[in-house]
Order: structure tokens, then C-alpha cells, then sequence
């Protein structure tokens, strides 16, 4: 796992750098998604998640989920287009669990794709780090995770 300036960035999962989301390719076109550290950062304490409906359609970068924070309430796209399988009720209870662990515990959603291309337009590894890298200096973001007490 890579890390800049605090920011966690698993090389594994594919990013859409510029709505600060990532990717996980899973079985059967299914896709989970998220956000990412440096999104959790800005947003700072998750106070509440919203979810479309399972069976929803969505198109890429389309509205998954909405976040709300005390500075921020914003969408959490998804990096593909396709239907919307499954969503994490444990952020229902817990929203804070976005800030805590962003890319293990605190998916969002998870979309069966309709064409996996999609993720082609989306960085991974080296490439993925080396944007984030960019944005982080540039942004001068310092990642720390909210603690859950």
C-alpha cells in the first residue's frame, strides 16, 4: 500500500482521481466502490450515508450514494454504469466507519457493471499513485482518520 502525506492508496484498486472514489473489480461484472482516504479527509466526520435503492440503474459517475458531513454533503459516484447490487447497511448505523477505514469496512456500493471496459478510464498502481501524489501536494492535504469514539 502506498501512503502520501498520511493518505493510505491500496495499489490494487483503480481510482477516479478526480471524484475521489476507487474501484474493486469482483466476480460476475460486480463492482464495489468507495471513497477514497483523501475524500474522507476533506469531507472530515461522517455524520450520515444515504443510499439509491438496490435495482437501481445508474449510469457512470452517476450517484450511488449521497455523504453527509459537518463542512460537505456531496455524491459518491460510480466508476461504472450498471445496476446497483448491494449497498453497506453497517454505514447506515455507523457512518463513521468512512472516515475509519475507507477501503476495507466502509464500501459503499456495489454495482454488477454493465460494460467492465468502463474501468479502463480509471488509474491503478504506480500511475494511480503518482496522480494522487499530485493532487495531495498540490492540494497541501494531510490525511488522518477521524477516530470513532
Amino acid at each position: 500500500m502506498a501512503e502520501v502525506q498520511g493518505c493510505e492508496l491500496p495499489e490494487d484498486l483503480y481510482y477516479d482521481v478526480e471524484k475521489d472514489t476507487w474501484a474493486k473489480p469482483l466476480e460476475n461484472n460486480i463492482v464495489m466502490l468507495g471513497m477514497t482516504d483523501v475524500a474522507q479527509t476533506q469531507a472530515g466526520k461522517i455524520l450520515h450515508v444515504t443510499f439509491k435503492k438496490i435495482g437501481s440503474n445508474v449510469q457512470k459517475r452517476g450517484n450511488t450514494a449521497t455523504i453527509e458531513s459537518g463542512k460537505w454533503v456531496g455524491p459518491i459516484p460510480s466508476p461504472v454504469s450498471g445496476e446497483i447490487v448491494e449497498v453497506n447497511d453497517a454505514l447506515l448505523k455507523d457512518p463513521l466507519l468512512l472516515n475509519v477505514s475507507p477501503y476495507k469496512d466502509a464500501w459503499v456500493s456495489k454495482v454488477k457493471a454493465s460494460d467492465m471496459s468502463e474501468l479502463n478510464s480509471l488509474l491503478t498502481g504506480k500511475e494511480a499513485v503518482e496522480r494522487y501524489k499530485e493532487k495531495i501536494m498540490k492540494g497541501q492535504i494531510q490525511c488522518m482518520r477521524c477516530s470513532s469514539q
